[in-house]
């Protein structure tokens, strides 16, 4: 697909005006709430014309994550509910309720048949365009600050049994009660330590400004780090010729903290706070979390795709974005192109059907109504405190029950004794994802099975996972040779049927 059909403006529009239209439940309370928002736009290319067709195909808002306590056996928990993981799944639900309509003879509007058994792959003149309100969260994140601006990712809020009756809004309150306790509007300078603890547990330290440190107390890599990101600010023109200092004097800080047994940030001041490149995963409050930064999977996505390996048993070739549109919000061009397509570059010997995928890299400059910023210009102080808002909300272009709205992994607005039921699940969950591709797979002819799926002996998620071979063949190539320090789920978290 040619560059220029993508307009950053107009998919950000395109994205705003799909939230615009959902019901209010689940969505941020004006002027004192915030969340971030993601979706997936299929373009389709008019035939004999340079225009494109656009369509919202997977929205999701969210800026949550849960514990690794909280993760679950069975599968039916939505262990991350970032806005841009949120938009991914439900995207998996749009391509398989496609796929579905592909094998039972229907029309779909994506997919034909590949040109090897039982397989499929996308129509011609069809690509999928990524857009984020907010730079992702992880190692893209790492830019150079030339103006206050808050961080985008809160804290993980610690749910333990609650006196609530409804899990959906025991997250809210419980969201509402920390932000009682601390202000999420970041300070210029941090002076006292107990202040600095506090903010680093919320994954949005910021410690005292590089120039306003004495000489002798600036290290050598703090000096080099500096001076690396003031050629960047001059190869954009953002800054004067005398003087870069007098701009950029830190970087903006993500709240994901490096995977353990790799590089650590050396948390010096000012530029030298981070390390970049690094595997990140999502900040906690009190407990450790499992998943790893939106960054990093995103990264992920270039090589393998965003289908999963689920899906990959129907599909000849991987499905990637073409391009990423981020929102107006802090951004780095260079920083994204880092994280998301830098850090796999060299990744070789993949299997037929994979490669490295460097998308377009695109700016609007449309941000996001419900943006952190956006909430703090239209803040009045009889509103309470500025928050996170504690639910997240999936919409998908599916013909049954489209729009899905949890808080802390389960349907927003369930009783307590709901849970361990159906009533209680996400429909993003990996059981209720699992189930859906099982019924794909009993839809289709036994004629016309993909041969990965043939075997009698695949029973529980963790079989069809492992029985897609090229998927996990492209998966090992990533970790030997780009992640190695990724961490691999517990597989007695993926034995569910």
């Amino acid at each position: 697909m040619c560059v220029n059909m993508v307009n950053a403006e107009e998919i950000a529009k395109l994205c705003y005006e799909r939230f615009k239209q959902l019901p209010r439940r689940g969505k941020p309370e004006p002027g004192r709430e915030w969340t971030l928002l993601a979706a997936v736009v299929k373009t389709r290319q008019c035939a004999n014309s340079d225009t494109a067709e656009k369509e919202v195909v997977s929205l999701g808002t969210g800026t949550k994550c849960i514990g690794r306590a909280c993760m679950s056996p069975r599968g039916d928990v939505l262990n991350d509910s970032h806005a841009e993981v949120i938009a991914r799944r439900g995207c998996i639900r749009y391509l398989i309720q496609e796929l579905h309509r592909a094998v039972s003879g229907g029309n779909s509007s994506v997919f034909c048949l590949g040109d090897q058994p039982g397989k499929w792959r996308l129509q011609p003149g069809v690509s999928f365009v990524f857009f984020t309100s907010h730079t992702p969260c992880g190692d893209a994140s790492i830019i150079p600050m030339t103006h206050s601006q808050s961080q985008p990712c809160p804290p993980v809020v610690s749910v333990k049994d609650s006196e609530e009756t409804d899990v959906g809004e025991d997250l809210k309150r419980k969201a509402d009660e920390l932000s009682e306790g601390q202000n999420t509007k970041l300070p210029r300078l941090v002076e006292q330590k107990t202040t600095e603890m506090r903010l680093e547990d919320r994954g949005h330290t910021k410690l005292p400004c590089l120039s306003n440190l004495p000489k002798s107390e600036k290290t050598p890599m703090e000096i080099i780090s500096k001076a690396s990101v003031q050629m960047e600010l001059k190869s954009k023109g953002s800054a004067d010729s005398d003087g870069l200092h007098l701009e950029v004097s830190d970087i903006h800080r993500t709240g994901a903290k490096c995977v353990p047994g790799g590089p650590a940030d050396p948390l010096h001041a000012g530029v030298g706070y981070h390390s970049t490149g690094v595997l990140r995963v999502k900040p906690g409050r009190g407990e450790p979390t499992l998943s790893l930064s939106c960054s990093d999977k995103l990264a992920r996505w270039a090589v393998l795709g965003f289908q999963g390996a689920l899906l990959s048993h129907y599909l000849q070739e991987a499905l990637y974005f073409s391009t990423v549109v981020v929102g107006k919000c802090p951004y780095s061009k260079e920083a994204l192109q880092r994280a998301l397509v830098t850090r796999c570059s060299h990744v070789s010997h993949l299997p037929a059907g994979f490669s490295v995928s460097a998308p377009v890299l695109l700016q609007s400059s449309l941000e996001f109504p419900f943006s952190q910023a956006q909430t703090e210009l239209r803040h009045q102080p009889r509103h309470g405190r500025i928050s996170p808002c504690g639910a997240a909300i999936s919409w998908c272009n599916v013909s049954e029950q489209p729009l899905d709205v949890t808080a802390n992994g389960y349907k927003h607005g369930v009783t307590k004794k709901a849970l361990g039921t159906a009533k209680c699940r996400s429909l993003l969950c990996k059981l209720e994802l699992f189930h859906s591709f099982l019924s794909l797979v009993s839809a289709t002819d036994p004629s016309a099975l993909p041969d990965s799926l043939r075997k009698t002996e695949l029973q529980t998620y963790w079989d069809y996972k492992q029985a897609s071979q090229s998927y996990q063949q492209a998966w090992q190539q990533i970790h030997s040779q780009a992640f190695p320090l990724w961490p691999r789920s517990d597989r007695d978290l993926l034995l569910f049927h």
